[in-house]
Order: C-alpha cells, then structure tokens, then sequence
C-alpha cells in the first residue's frame, strides 16, 4: 500500500529480471490507513494508554472512551 520510492523503483529496474515485481499501490487504502494511523497516534499521546499504566481491561477500556469523547469534543470546536 505505501509507495514505491524512486531509487527503489530505479534499483529494482537496473536488476532487470532479478528485481522482483513492482510494488502496487492503490490510493484509497493508503488514505484510508493513514487516517487511522493518525487517530491512533492521537489517543496514544495520552501517557497512561501509550504506556498501559492502566493493569485491568475494564479501567483501560474506560480510558480509551475517556480519550475518544475528549477528541470528539474537541473537533467540534469551529477551526
């Protein structure tokens, strides 16, 4: 899903037949996993859920709502 860079692609071109097939790359999945990425990365910024300070799945899982409305609440503020 991520593409290709150029000197790979020129690498891979310069092995002729021993280079293996290109890489694909669609766009929309690409999207699509960056965006999930990126919200990840944001709830992982609070410190208590990145480093699992949390010991039980029920407090952990309180966490994860608690940091998911903050975010929701915060994106609904006028840009």
């Amino acid at each position: 899903m991520i593409p290709e860079k150029a000197d790979q692609a020129a690498n891979r071109k310069k092995r002729g037949s021993r280079g293996g097939r290109p890489v694909s790359h669609d766009p929309q999945p690409y999207k699509e996993r960056n965006t999930a990425e990126r919200c990840i990365n944001r709830i992982k910024e609070w410190r208590g859920l990145a480093f699992r300070f949390e010991k039980t799945p029920e407090s952990y899982l309180a966490g994860l709502y608690l940091r998911g409305a903050i975010l929701w609440i915060r994106s609904l503020r006028p840009a």
